[in-house]
């Protein structure tokens, strides 16, 4: 069945010469769009991360460092946004954590920590101790906690970064000579607020060497201090256990690719409206109220937080050029409408018009305000798909001309991409307006800011690519909150319903994936248990529909919790679909997490036209604004600001 859908899905995607309706090679989407600030570093992917923050000649301790200063910069502890996508239901994506939240909790920070570590390089596990979860990262020999979450890690007396055990052993010892303190709050904060808060400097030699406790014990964006950390490493972890290795598995292939169409504009806020992707069923994050600079966020501006705020609301708005012909070089199909109007051509046939609606920041509202032509007998039926057009589902059916409007919210909440589906039946049936607006969420910290003086800012336009994406929980127990894995269509055999391999020993989970474009790579893996050494999963891809199978990659055990991310580009031109396979082998447990495909594809309407990039921002308390048109695909600029701005939006659109 799955090489039936495959060959449906490379069928149905579209001759884009024929449906743009010209031959010349206006553009039609303007990928990769970027605009970066002197002043914030660029974490958009984990390559500009890499060229962000590490440098040739680094050492490892460096690079290390690197990765847990970054994670500290763009990620503040707070309740953390669930997306139900990952086995641990929050988001754990360091790109996508900076750039469309920027706060989350502990487990997440070691994620972070681990995941751009082992982008450097390095090797990197994590720890779960009580009441919190720690990072570790290895060089020079030897093991090092480097605590992104609460800000903090120990240097010893040697000069070298501690470990998590040789933290433990300090504790432990601290407590051997001082009875009665272990595990009682009351007694550690009396001991850690006594004599003027002085009291916590006759605590543990090691953790009294910490650069990062303030005067009063107190870690920098003052939610815990020295009591806390006296508990967190007494030697616990819960009610019975003690601290152990664990895997803060991670998903890897999310990054900002902004593609925008006539008529299209994406609105990122200094601000918010109060949205946020836990609003219809999870905790708001603390910092949705607070002030960079005050309360918990004390200590952004010293790692270079410009921003006045954490959590932004912007807003992403596709005003479709339908009078006109230019509406086809951005949509995905167009079949049987007029040459210069969404009007049906030939009234013995429907009409149809798909438009793709990828979003690199989450969605939180979804609204399509329309109006119809209809005919006599006529209709325009409304249809939406989020698994890639694999499924559709009809949404609105208008049997009578003039305006409507579709409330998306209840299908676009935590989704980055759908597509909506217009078929017109009857003559001179059509729509005569149509726009589409959504609230996001994104992250304030990583927006390309301004401070006072000269501001260096870089446009670019790179590439016309883009990427499908495949991702789907593991838990079905998501389902309503979230696409399911098995919303895709898989075929699945000797995998649970939960993707372990059953009692058989060996089993392949293939997921189809096709693109609008010709395929350019494949970035995909997962998060994954092996815990035997002959136990592990295959990556395999077919461009052939299972003909042949390539191996690409493996991820092996023996491991409790691993993280395995690879890219194949040995992808024939012209080549529009793949089969991705996992192919597992188990005699203990191996089993499948959560996994992410992206295929990236060239864009067949893609290409450069001139952008428009408005900087909205106060001095004083007055109004300022600043907007270039960047004719070239890549530009440098230069805004001056008299005195310290406060920002207000970056807009970025098609010049007119």
């Amino acid at each position: 069945m799955i090489y039936q859908l495959l060959a449906l899905l490379v069928i149905s995607t579209p001759d884009w010469e024929r449906t743009a309706g010209r031959d010349d090679p206006v553009a039609g989407v303007v990928c990769q769009i970027k605009v970066v600030s002197d002043k914030v570093p660029d974490v958009s992917s984990i390559e500009a991360w890499k060229r962000s923050f590490i440098r040739t000649g680094m050492t490892d301790q460096e690079k290390a460092l690197a990765a847990w200063r970054s994670t500290v910069m763009f990620q503040h502890q707070d309740n953390p946004p669930n997306e139900y996508l990952q086995n641990e239901v929050v988001v754990q994506d360091p790109i996508k954590l900076f750039n469309v939240y920027g706060y989350s909790f502990c487990s997440v920070a070691a994620c972070d920590v681990e995941a751009l570590a082992r982008a450097s390089g390095l090797r990197a596990r994590g720890w779960a101790i009580n009441g919190h979860s720690v990072p570790e990262v290895y060089w020079d020999g030897a093991w090092h906690l480097l605590d992104a979450s609460l800000i903090n890690y120990f240097p010893n007396s040697s000069g070298s970064i501690a470990g998590v055990e040789e933290i433990l052993a300090a504790v432990k010892d601290w407590y051997a000579k001082s009875p009665g303190y272990k595990g009682d709050d009351t007694k550690l904060r009396a001991f850690h607020s006594a004599d003027g808060w002085k009291g916590w400097t006759k605590g543990p030699a090691l953790l009294t060497l910490c650069p990062f406790y303030d005067a009063s014990g107190w870690w920098p964006a003052r939610t815990h201090g020295w009591y806390a950390t006296m508990q967190e490493y007494d030697g616990t972890c819960g009610k019975d256990a003690q601290p152990y290795l664990y895997e803060y598995g991670y998903s890897q292939g999310y990054q900002v690719n902004i593609c925008l169409r006539p008529g299209e504009r994406l609105t990122r806020n200094w601000s918010h409206k109060g949205l946020h992707v836990n609003y219809k069923d999870g905790d708001a994050p603390d910092c949705l109220n607070m002030k960079t600079g005050a309360d918990f966020l004390v200590y952004t501006p010293k790692y270079g937080d410009l921003a006045p705020g954490r959590v932004g609301n912007g807003v992403l708005e596709y005003d479709v050029p339908v009078a006109d012909g230019t509406y086809r070089a951005g949509a995905l199909t167009v079949e049987n409408l007029q040459d210069e109007a969404v009007r049906v051509k030939d009234a013995a046939r429907s009409g149809v018009l798909v438009l793709r609606m990828p979003s690199s920041y989450v969605y939180l509202t979804g609204t399509v305000k329309f109006i119809t032509a209809v005919g006599p007998n006529g209709s325009v039926a409304v249809s939406y798909s989020d698994n890639h057009g694999l499924d559709w589902k009809e949404v609105a059916r208008a049997t009578s001309s003039g305006e409507h409007c579709l409330d998306l919210s209840p299908l676009v909440l935590r989704r980055y991409d759908y597509r909506l589906k217009f078929e017109c039946r009857g003559k001179n049936t059509g729509l005569d307006a149509l726009k589409i607006v959504h609230d996001i969420q994104h992250s304030q910290r990583p927006l390309p800011a301004l401070g006072q003086g000269a501001n260096t800012i870089t446009f670019s336009s790179g590439t016309p690519e883009a990427t499908v994406t495949v991702e789907g929980s593991t838990d079905l127990a998501n389902k309503g909150k979230q696409l399911l894995y098995t919303d895709f269509h898989p075929q699945v055999s000797g995998f649970e319903r939960n993707l372990f391999i059953d009692a058989g020993g060996k089993g392949t989970l293939t997921l189809p994936v096709a693109s609008p474009g010709d395929l350019v790579r494949l970035r995909f893996g997962a998060h994954y248990r092996a815990r035997d050494e002959q136990d592990g999963l295959d990556y395999q891809v077919s461009l052939d529909c299972g003909k042949t199978w390539k191996t690409v990659d493996r991820a092996a055990g023996p491991t409790p919790g691993d993280c395995k991310y690879t890219v194949f580009t040995d992808i024939p031109a012209g080549t529009r679909a793949a089969l991705v396979r996992y192919a597992g082998t188990c005699r203990n447990a191996t089993g499948i997490l959560n996994f992410r495909i992206d295929a990236d594809y060239r864009e067949p309407c893609g290409g450069f036209r001139p952008m428009q990039v408005t900087y909205t921002w106060e001095e004083q308390g007055k109004p300022k604004q600043h907007i270039h048109v960047a004719r070239q695909p890549q530009e440098s600029y230069t805004i001056i600001c008299a005195t310290k701005p406060v920002m207000k939006s970056i807009v970025l659109e098609l010049a007119k």
